[in-house]
């Protein structure tokens, strides 16, 4: 059990979402009032081209607001990131600024907290209203990932959630620029307690997730946290190998016994195509793996951060 009310930092990434600040912020201050004894909201502007960075200069004017401004889009992993890195308070709430994350779950948030959990983190109650494909990929992206058998990704759980300032000290502490958020919250461990709700409507603008950015999302978030690909490659290997030689031995019987002739040109062209469509595919297996090992050692920094307006925490703390 934790007594008393925490300072709060609320984390929220930005890009294009000036018409949605406009009203989410209001709502958040006025929640944000009732469950902490001091907070802040740390805005990331990543790389904006709209009027967020307006929107933002005109909050960071009131107490508890900042304003991180990015030098350009980094995407949302490495926004989120840097909320965190900027974050100051004893407990981190990570939410959307499209108002599909309700500031009312907050309080919710603090309250199991308090009663001890670490992590707490919102779980969609269903999918009824994403198109049959999409939940489909969603589907199958988690088995996927939990096949791995290392962790239990949650199915449905996204980046609205409060952390422990323990867990936001783990969490920054891990090196890697491939950043899989939701696999690391997973991997880090910690007391967590899900909390169901369903995510409201987005008001103003559409999503920066297209079809083709999730599938890439995805084969970034599989390759960052299992390796079955290229196991399943080396048992497909394996297999052919097994079935080429039987084959091989089939005939060789074949012929000795019946004097039946070798199969001709027809066996040999689709078998020579498989098997190179088979070696292109691990070819491409492998690649997206030295790539994430390209990426990594580079050791570039995650983000830039360009201009930094607001004192945050430090207005609002005795």
């Amino acid at each position: 059990m934790r007594r008393g009310l925490p300072s709060l930092s609320c984390v929220i990434p930005c890009h294009n979402e000036a018409e949605n600040l406009a009203e989410l912020l209001p709502r958040l201050r006025e929640t944000l009032d009732r469950c902490a004894r001091a907070w802040e909201v740390v805005l990331v502007d990543d790389g904006s081209t709209d009027a967020t960075p307006l929107e933002l200069a005109r909050w960071v004017q009131t107490p508890g607001f900042r304003a991180l401004q990015l030098s350009r889009h980094f995407g949302k992993q490495a926004s989120l990131t840097a909320g965190l890195a900027g974050a100051d308070g004893e407990v981190v709430v990570m939410m959307d600024a499209d108002l599909q994350h309700s500031p009312a779950l907050i309080a919710a948030f603090v309250n199991h907290w308090r009663a001890g959990a670490d992590v707490v983190y919102a779980v969609r109650d269903d999918r009824h209203d994403e198109g049959w494909l999409k939940r489909l990929g969603a589907r199958w992206f988690y088995r996927l990932v939990n096949a791995a058998d290392r962790f239990e990704l949650p199915a449905g759980a996204g980046d609205f959630r409060l952390m422990d300032r323990q867990v936001v000290r783990a969490l920054l502490a891990l090196p890697e620029r491939n950043r899989f958020m939701k696999g690391l919250y997973a991997w880090v461990g910690f007391k967590s307690v899900a909390l169901p709700y369903q995510p409201g409507k987005r008001s103003h603008g559409k999503s920066h997730f297209d079809a083709l950015r999730l599938i890439r999302l995805s084969l970034d978030e599989l390759t960052a946290f299992t390796t079955w690909p290229l196991r399943a490659v080396s048992v497909v290997g394996f297999a052919l190998a097994l079935l080429s030689f039987g084959y091989g031995a089939f005939l060789t019987v074949a012929y000795l016994v019946a004097g039946h002739p070798v199969s001709g040109w027809t066996t040999i062209v689709v078998s020579l195509l498989l098997l190179a469509g088979i070696q292109l595919i691990s070819l491409g297996v492998v690649g997206e793996y030295v790539g994430r090992v390209f990426e990594e050692v580079k050791a570039r920094p995650l983000f830039i951060v360009a201009n930094e307006a607001g004192r945050g925490l430090k207005d609002m703390l005795p």
